[in-house]
């Protein structure tokens, strides 16, 4: 599933290719894309505005046109490509945007999992899935005394807290292991049970990780590239996810992979003590 690094590539890509440009029509091929089936409303209300900003919020993109927010959520294999001219839509196309200039966007999907959601301009910060994500992984807006009163106030283990987007937004499996593996963190301690130190180092983790993998374009393990078309690179700098059998690169205890909250989870037994 894209993360927050993925999304953010895939925004910067996108940026590139289509702002200024001004919607001719939009195709639509699956209905349940958009939220409520309105795909026709979807439609008119599009023609004719202009793509003036594409933004961020956690995993979802927002599509700032001239009247209205398209939200994106790409959820599990989403994509977007870019083409400069009229060109049929693949087995996995679901919505097409017509530019003025006769260049399109598709947007694929195998999964068909993926959402589309026109709000008022301005109003996607009310969408259910965007209000009530915590804060970006920013040090000016990811707070070290805020996310340690929310540690100390969960009796969860740690993983499926940070996964649930309230702490802080944009982890996701991949991040999480990578976070709580720098941090030495074992996943399944309890968040309530975190030193003042460890909580810092995680914070400072979460930071460091979803940062480092922004600049790599984010982490291809199977089918994600950008809008640009290209592979993110980070999974050549992980340090526990999908490292199972392998030494670990700081002690050479071997990464396990075992499951917490039905999630495939990665850690060293070595560095990442159970116990607090």
């Amino acid at each position: 599933m894209p993360e927050l690094p993925e999304v953010e590539t895939v925004r910067r890509g996108l940026e590139q290719l289509v702002i200024g440009k001004t919607i001719q029509s939009v195709s639509v091929y699956w209905d349940r894309m958009i939220e409520g089936g309105d795909k026709e409303k979807v439609a008119f209300e599009l023609v004719g505005q202009t793509v003036e900003a594409i933004q961020r919020r956690g995993k979802f993109l927002i599509f700032r046109y001239t009247a209205n927010d398209l939200i994106s959520h790409l959820r599990m294999e989403g994509k977007y490509e870019f083409f400069p001219q009229e060109t049929p839509p693949s087995k996995h196309t679901h919505v097409i945007f017509h530019f003025t200039d006769g260049s399109e966007l598709h947007y694929q999907d195998v999964r068909k999992f993926g959402r589309f959601a026109l709000v008022a301009k301005g109003k996607s910060a009310k969408y259910a899935g965007i209000a009530k994500l915590g804060p970006e992984p920013t040090n000016d807006q990811f707070l070290l005394g805020t996310f340690q009163q929310g540690l100390a106030k969960s009796k969860k283990a740690v993983k499926p807290l940070l996964l649930e987007q309230k702490l802080v937004t944009g982890l996701g499996n991949i991040y999480v292991d990578e976070a709580l593996w720098q941090a030495k963190i074992h996943p399944e301690r309890l968040a309530c049970t975190l030193t003042t130190d460890e909580s810092i180092a995680l914070h400072q983790a979460i930071i460091d990780v979803l940062d480092k993998a922004v600049i790599a374009g984010g982490t291809t393990i199977r089918t994600y590239h950008n809008a640009l078309g290209e592979a993110g690179t980070f999974q050549v700098a992980l340090h526990a996810y999908g490292q199972q059998g392998k030494p670990c690169s700081r002690c050479g205890t071997l990464i396990v992979k075992t499951k917490v909250a039905q999630r495939g989870t990665h850690f060293c037994p070595n560095c990442q003590k159970v116990e607090g």
